[in-house]
């Protein structure tokens, strides 16, 4: 088995990979070792700038960055980024649209011990809401340092969500995988019932899949890597060919991954969605993989909701 990597790690190694581009800046919340923007810090130091805890007044520098060209990063923990520095990035990044890409770190239950006022559980949700926002959340290395290299690429606001545990890599060796913002990964086919999955969700879900198959149940696995802008067209020719779709994220199952799969669907082509995310509460602390189970995120789980899902087609 290949060594596990966080995606936070990735992200940290991606950045500092595609540094070499002098538009690129970084900013830090002095959680630099944590993030790990430190990587590109040691090696860029005259383009890192570490604000200190004053998370609000670093999305406002980066929106002054962006406006003289530059392709600003802001890093701290999700909690920080997406919840402290709403306002900022709403209405100094985002309403005038700059290029300025937000990376929180840290997110969801597997904090772990830090507790449920360290789980972000509800940036998904903050950072979809505002207009012209890009919300990507990748599941493992590769994939992250695909989605750094195109949201460098892409000209405007951005959140990424990394996370604090290290995962399994799966994306590299699935064949015929890619990766483009507001494009969903189909990673496995299936015809009984489709499960929708985003950061390291997508590994548990693949598991849940192959539980499924010794059933005799044909799971569909899509990662959707980009939650905004979602990828429709992806969404409504599973629910049109399967009749059913799970869908799960390390986020409250309000406002995130699961609301905006069954926007889409409600809209066009109904189907059940079931959804599979913390229950509208608050995290606890604890180890990380313990807290996965607790709250329902595990193989086990999914794959019975998939059965839910599955029973409720008309």
């Amino acid at each position: 088995m290949r060594d596990k990597i966080s995606t936070r790690a990735a992200y940290g190694n991606a950045l500092c990979e595609f540094g070499a581009d002098k538009r690129i800046i970084a900013l830090d919340a002095d959680l630099a070792s944590c993030t790990m923007s430190e990587v590109f810090a040691k090696k860029y130091p005259d383009r890192f700038f570490n604000v200190g805890i004053a998370e609000a007044n670093m999305i406002d520098m980066a929106a002054g960055f962006a406006t003289t060209g530059k392709i600003a990063f802001c890093h701290s923990f999700a909690m920080f980024t997406a919840g402290r520095g709403y306002d900022q990035i709403r209405n100094s990044v985002a309403y005038p649209r700059l290029n300025v890409k937000v990376v929180g770190s840290h997110a969801g239950l597997t904090v772990g011990e830090d507790g449920p006022t360290h789980q972000c559980l509800e940036d998904l949700s903050l950072m979809r809401t505002i207009p012209g926002m890009v919300v990507v959340a990748p599941c493992d290395a590769n994939e992250t340092r695909l989605a750094v290299k195109a949201i460098i690429d892409y000209e405007g606001p951005c959140y990424l969500r990394t996370g604090r545990i290290a995962v399994e890599q799966v994306t590299d060796e699935i064949p015929g995988y890619s990766f483009a913002l507001g494009k969903g990964s189909l990673l496995r086919e299936g015809k009984d019932v489709t499960i929708v999955a985003v950061g390291l969700m997508v590994q548990e879900s693949l598991k849940a899949a192959e539980l499924l198959e010794k059933e005799g149940i044909h799971a569909r696995v899509i990662d959707m890597h980009t939650v905004k802008p979602l990828d429709s067209d992806l969404v409504l020719k599973a629910a049109r060919e399967t009749g059913a779709i799970v869908t799960v994220e390390e986020h409250n199952i309000i406002g995130g991954l699961g609301g905006a799969v069954a926007e889409v669907v409600c809209g066009s082509d109904p189907v059940p969605v079931v959804r599979v995310g913390v229950e509208d509460v608050f995290g606890k602390s604890g180890k990380a993989d313990a807290l996965l189970v607790k709250f329902g995120l595990h193989k086990g789980n999914i794959a019975e909701k998939a059965k839910l899902a599955i029973s409720m087609k008309r």
